[in-house]
């Protein structure tokens, strides 16, 4: 059945959520990759993200002739749902086909990201509000790697306060840099998911990360 904006004759914009903290001493975490991929996409489409609705900064874009709400929750991570069940209904939009959600993921490795039509929270908290807001794990997200190539022994040394405090602790230059690379090529991943549909991105992006320095 079609939904009420496609009965219409209109279509829904497709919404980019980046999940993050607020606030400049979260600026430049690993737990804020989603906030700094909306600032990517946002700076190469040539806007700024600074609109106030929904509890987000947004900005409109247009993307492969799509309208296209680029968003950064300010309800903090553990509260990102309240946000993007917001912007749902604001736009009227099915979060099963016109919402990607980009967060960053502890378990892969910094350098990477993987794309993802549905699954569990994995135990982040931000996907988690998620899913509890939209009452579904049915919902597209892009995950990027911020996890440090650390051997076993030492990730089970340090245990979930290793992740905590690695997660809201700065980035290092060289971290950074990394990161900055990944950018681009989530910028474009999402580019093509908005242009061609996730499983054409998941076939170009995953298959890609799969086979180089990236992991699964």
């Amino acid at each position: 059945m079609a939904d009420a904006s496609e009965s219409s004759g209109r279509r829904s914009p497709f919404l980019v959520v980046g999940l993050g903290n607020p606030g400049l001493e979260y600026l430049w975490t690993p737990h804020n990759a989603g906030f700094m991929a909306i600032d990517r996409i946002a700076q190469q489409e040539g806007v700024v993200v600074q609109n106030r609705r929904c509890r987000a900064t947004t900005a409109t874009c247009r993307i492969a002739g799509r309208e296209v709400i680029l968003a950064k929750p300010e309800t903090f991570m553990n509260l990102s749902g309240a946000s993007v069940a917001a912007l749902i209904r604001e736009f009227e939009a099915d979060p099963e086909k016109d919402l990607l959600v980009i967060y960053d993921e502890l378990d892969l490795t910094l350098g990477s990201f993987k794309i993802k039509e549905r699954g569990s929270p994995a135990g982040h908290n931000g996907a988690r509000s998620v899913t509890g807001a939209l009452g579904s794990q049915e919902w597209l997200r892009l995950r990027i790697g911020v996890g440090l190539d650390l051997p076993p022994e030492a990730k089970a040394a340090g245990g979930s306060r290793l992740g905590r405090d690695y997660l809201l602790t700065p980035m290092r230059k060289a971290e950074l840099a990394v990161l900055d690379e990944v950018l681009d090529r989530v910028a474009m991943a999402t580019r093509r998911i908005i242009s061609d549909g996730p499983a054409a991105a998941m076939n170009e992006f995953n298959r890609r990360e799969r086979n180089g320095t990236a992991e699964e």
